[in-house]
């Protein structure tokens, strides 16, 4: 009797642009960028990396997809929502996503040919800031300054040499160690008296500085 051809869940699923960018999102966010091959990603598959090329374009095509695919993990804020929240939710979950896709970082606002992801994330920003009362020239001040601190903090804490209070502890023995001890007595009172303290971690300065320029354009809108 011949042998019956597998279940569903046995057989591998068709391969389709989805499956490819996702693969190709898997793969970068455990080995990044540089991981990232037609040839790696068709072993990642179980195809022959030509079978790819039905499906994206070119090495560009999926970086444009994969960016897109972050964008879609990002919670959009809506037109009818109160700026100030919708602002401060949204700038938390690009962190969050941030920090689940490492190589995005220095990706996001440099692709050419963005997604409906992509667009669709911009178009609601600008859309639920000019509802608020923003005028274009004010809502494009705030985009711009808002992205540039959630994309600089987020670059910042991925390059810190540390992630807790006893990481802050063994740097800064290794930086201060080779000074006379009042060299430095501003930072060296910054370490010990604070990122040096049990719970320390640096990420939690990102919502306290996000409220600060949060507050800032309140005012600046009611001056506008």
């Amino acid at each position: 009797m011949s042998r019956r051809a597998g279940t569903p869940t046995e057989r591998r699923a068709p391969l389709s642009r989805d499956r490819v960018l996702r693969a190709a999102l898997a793969l970068v966010d455990r080995g990044g960028m540089e991981s990232l091959t037609m040839r790696r990603l068709g072993q990642e598959l179980g195809v022959e990396a030509m079978a790819l090329y039905r499906h994206v374009a070119n090495k560009d095509d999926i970086v444009d997809g994969m960016v897109d695919l972050v964008f879609s993990e990002i919670d959009l804020p809506a037109v009818e929502a109160n700026w100030k929240t919708a602002m401060r939710k949204r700038s938390i979950s690009v962190r969050e996503a941030l920090s689940r896709h490492r190589w995005a970082i220095g990706l996001m606002e440099s692709r050419s040919n963005p997604g409906p992801a992509n667009l669709r994330h911009h178009d609601a920003v600008i859309g639920n800031l000019r509802a608020a009362g923003f005028q274009m020239p004010m809502a494009a001040h705030a985009y711009s300054l808002l992205d540039s601190y959630v994309y600089g903090f987020a670059q910042t804490q991925m390059n810190l040499p540390f992630e807790s209070s006893q990481g802050v502890a063994e740097v800064a023995q290794g930086v201060l160690q080779p000074f006379p001890i009042n060299a430095y007595p501003n930072l060296a009172a910054f370490i010990t008296e604070h990122a040096m303290r049990p719970g320390y971690d640096y990420g939690d300065e990102f919502e306290w500085g996000l409220d600060v320029i949060l507050d800032g354009l309140e005012r600046a809108l009611g001056t506008s």
